[in-house]
């Protein structure tokens, strides 16, 4: 149940139709796995522990750089040289001392990341690299969890849903395949801070609607934005059948 200092925390949540007591409750049994605490993982990390999702699982094998603070908003000027992981324990106890934290701070292998993946409800990729993004997608797919995807750079961002326990939907590497060998990171392209910002919490509103059940989730939609333009697009995404992850032969 939920004790009177969570129901007076989580009010002006609760007073929405959609989640309740009921979906309050559903968000504190939940277990949730963030891989990346950067741009994406930030606002991520921040928004699901002040909504009350009772353990975050906080993946990151990085230390924090002061280049890293124009849009990291989780880690701070005293934070630098510090482990991400440890720095955004710091933070997010601070903001809600309810939550479990649940801490990965080297990188995860094929092992670690399936164990990792097994031992949570929902995968939030907010990492910044296509390998990785790989490999978490691979390892949401053999584990039948669903995977909130986001990316950003320079002034454009994506976002999706991957959800393995629906029939129809596709996974990362239905849309994407085996990316480019020329893929820019942040630190290469540049990155708006805001941009970055909006996708985690684009990504954060996923995962509540996924883990409390309400709402229409991006299963099967990829949501373009242009951040120069102030422009939103959608493109459906259909599941390959003869994906090498998700394809009806590896099913």
């Amino acid at each position: 149940m939920l004790t009177d200092q969570e129901l007076l925390r989580y009010s002006r949540q609760i007073l929405l139709q959609q989640v309740d007591i009921d979906g309050q409750l559903r968000l504190k049994n939940s277990r949730v796995l963030i891989v990346g605490l950067g741009g994406l993982g930030a606002p991520v990390a921040l928004y699901l522990a002040a909504a009350g999702v009772g353990e975050l699982h906080l993946a990151d094998f990085d230390t924090v750089d002061l280049t890293n603070l124009q849009r990291q908003i989780i880690h701070d000027t005293d934070s630098v040289g510090l482990s991400k992981v440890d720095s955004a324990i710091r933070r997010l106890s601070a903001i809600n001392p309810e939550v479990r934290l649940v801490a990965h701070r080297t990188a995860l292998d094929a092992d670690s990341l399936a164990a990792a993946v097994a031992d949570v409800d929902l995968v939030l990729d907010c990492c910044d690299n296509f390998t990785t993004r790989e490999a978490v997608n691979a390892a949401c797919v053999a584990a039948g969890k669903p995977l909130v995807s986001g990316a950003a750079i320079r002034l454009e961002g994506q976002l999706s849903v991957f959800d393995p326990r629906r029939p129809e939907s596709p996974c990362y590497h239905c849309l994407y395949g085996h990316g480019s060998d020329t893929e820019l990171t942040c630190s290469e392209a540049g990155v708006a801070g805001p941009l970055v910002g909006l996708v985690g919490s684009l990504q954060a509103l996923e995962a509540l609607k996924l883990l409390a059940g309400f709402g229409t989730p991006l299963v099967g939609r990829l949501l373009l934005i242009d951040a120069l333009g102030t422009r939103f697009r959608e493109l459906r995404v259909k599941r390959d059948p003869g994906c090498s992850v998700c394809g009806s032969q590896h099913g």
